[in-house]
């Protein structure tokens, strides 16, 4: 149940008088019923204002901009007003009221008084002619506030639905400002604990969601059709711009997806994350919605479209998001036993950080004596920088000087290196000249980066029957992720003849090492689609991945915690001036 009652009914100056009503919500003894005096604005404002409960200044308790307030003085003002006077009761439960600090008219007045100009905004009335009054009754289980409001203009003035659930919003983000502010940071250690939990699941949902294979032939059909309508489709392909016929094709298609047993426990994970926060704000619980029509959600149906857009164009992709990592991992070290113990040291569960120090201390030693196994240890320290400050410039000396002398590994790291986003060691030119030395070297996992470099061509010409030279090389050597490009190429005829017998023998090689893609297709290979269609679904999971990582914190609604535009121009510029992009979740 929604923690802020708000209800805003109102009385019109032409059937009663305003000033009446004010008196009257001032005397009258209970809240709950009103006495058939209550006709009148004037009566409702003497009643709010000195009705047994209402918190009192003086005779009364009414309280306005100004304080005090002139009872008489307000009721005149509205003695003769003839347009819609609004009574709005806020009402909170006693509980929440006490914990919160919202137990008294000071709270209650200033609170108002710092959202007086949204109220206003809400009932569509200029901040210069908004007036109210209001009062404090601490009543029961439900202390609450009469608020009388209007515009000084008659003819202005307008509250619907929309407006009510405004100022409703508007409050319960000031009031409970600080229990929502421990949600969204999953700070609490009590009422938040249900949502950080839900966040941690939604999370490794998400994450495995990058991790999954998608084996949806109705899904496919969807995006290939939709990929042959896009033909016709000129100008930007998104879906603001797509006709209506192609936007009920994608709706189709972002809804299939929850056929997709991860994709709806995802889906379902959110909703329940959404609707812990949303309890603050409605009565009534949020309908459970289709996947296309979630307004929050709304990035997975460009990302449906870019999938389709993939299909038409016939795109290569590349399943290989482990390699970087695993690579390294598969490179044999002809290390000396000094180098070998201290590496051990270094990266030891069990050894303290002094330890760890003195090791570090003693491999540069070894380095600057010219051992390449300790210079390419070096440049990894100082390319990952888990013990010592990261510099890429530091990392790439020890590569050269390592890569130098032939270190295989080292020609590797460097390629790689001279590849990373780093503008200080950045260089593709040099990034395949190191590739290439480690490739002639013998180093399978640097044959197949350059196939892959060659077949993207986009830090080097693209240049196909290279491509596929360089995916034999490391095909040859056992590479899974070689073998599986291959087998994927010759299906397509792609640099090599399209040739089903020598895909299947490559993507069986690829598979007896777990390459689950590869298995993929061996296992739909009577019933084989190309291979962009059938991995569409497969590369739409790991955008669907990160959409739903980027919404796990419920957004907050209108009102809530928000930034200006100079506050948020600021973060911007501190961010880029310590080399950080911006996220609004940093702090001045």
């Amino acid at each position: 149940m929604a923690r802020l009652i708000v209800k805003s009914p109102y009385i019109s100056g032409k059937k009663s008088r305003p000033d009446g009503y004010m008196k009257y919500i001032a005397t009258r003894d209970r809240v709950e019923l009103l006495p058939k005096t209550a006709s009148t604005m004037g009566q409702h404002l003497r009643y709010i204002a000195t009705r047994p409960r209402a918190e009192r200044v003086g005779t009364h308790g009414l309280f306005g901009v100004e304080s005090p307030v002139d009872l008489a003085g307000a009721m005149a003002q509205l003695e003769q007003y003839p347009g819609r006077v609004w009574t709005h009761i806020f009402s909170l439960k006693r509980s929440d009221a006490k914990r919160l600090g919202y137990d008294n008219a000071t709270a209650w007045r200033n609170l108002l008084l710092s959202q007086q100009g949204k109220i206003a905004a809400a009932m569509k009335i200029p901040l210069d002619n908004f007036r109210w009054y209001a009062a404090f009754h601490d009543e029961g289980e439900h202390p609450h506030v009469h608020m009388m409001a209007w515009s000084a203009d008659p003819s202005q003035g307008y509250l619907n639905r929309d407006g009510i659930r405004s100022i409703k919003s508007t409050l319960t983000n000031q009031i409970f400002r600080q229990e929502l502010y421990s949600i969204y940071q999953e700070k609490s250690q009590s009422r938040d604990e249900l949502v950080r939990e839900s966040r941690k699941a939604l999370q490794r949902l998400a994450e495995q969601l990058t991790c999954t294979i998608a084996d949806h032939p109705a899904l496919e059909i969807q995006l290939a059709e939709l990929a042959r309508r896009l033909e016709t489709v000129k100008g930007k392909k998104v879906y603001g711009y797509l006709p209506k016929d192609l936007k009920g094709l994608v709706d189709q298609a972002v809804d299939s997806l929850c056929d997709i047993s991860e994709v709806r426990d995802c889906y379902d994970r959110w909703l329940s994350l959404q609707k812990q926060v949303e309890s603050y704000y409605h009565d009534q619980p949020a309908q459970r919605l289709p996947l296309s029509r979630q307004k929050e959600l709304k990035a997975i149906k460009n990302a449906v479209i870019q999938q389709a857009e993939a299909i038409r164009l016939d795109e290569l992709t590349f399943e290989d998001g482990d390699f970087i990592g695993w690579d390294e991992l598969q490179i044999p070290l002809d290390t000396s036993p000094d180098c070998r113990y201290l590496w051990h040291i270094i990266t030891g569960r069990e050894e303290t950080l002094e330890a760890k120090d003195d090791a570090i201390r003693e491999m540069e030693k070894l380095a600057n004596i010219g051992d390449p196994n300790a210079q390419y240890r070096m440049g990894q320290l100082y390319r990952d920088g888990n013990l010592v400050i990261p510099d890429g410039i530091v990392s790439g000396s020890w590569f050269v000087k390592a890569a130098e002398q032939g270190h295989t590994a080292a020609q590797y790291a460097l390629g790689k290196l001279c590849f990373s986003r780093d503008a200080e060691v950045y260089d593709p030119a040099q990034g395949i000249h190191w590739l290439e030395q480690a490739a002639q070297g013998g180093l399978l996992c640097a044959a197949y980066r350059l196939g892959r470099e060659y077949l993207r061509g986009k830090f080097v010409q693209k240049d196909i029957p290279k491509a596929v030279d360089f995916f034999r090389q490391a095909a040859d050597g056992s590479n899974p992720y070689a073998q599986y490009m291959l087998g994927k190429l010759c299906l397509m005829g792609k640099g090599v003849p399209e040739d089903r017998e020598q895909a299947h023998y490559w993507l069986t090689q690829s598979a007896q090492q777990g390459n689950g893609y590869a298995q993929y297709f061996l296992d739909r290979w009577d019933n084989l689609q190309p291979p962009s269609i059938m991995l569409a679904g497969t590369r739409l999971l790991r955008q669907l991945g990160r959409i739903f990582r980027e919404n796990s914190l419920p957004p907050s609604l209108s009102g809530a915690m928000e930034l200006d535009r100079k506050r948020i121009q600021k973060l911007r510029e501190k961010a880029r001036a310590i080399g950080r992009k911006y996220s609004p979740t940093m702090q001045m």
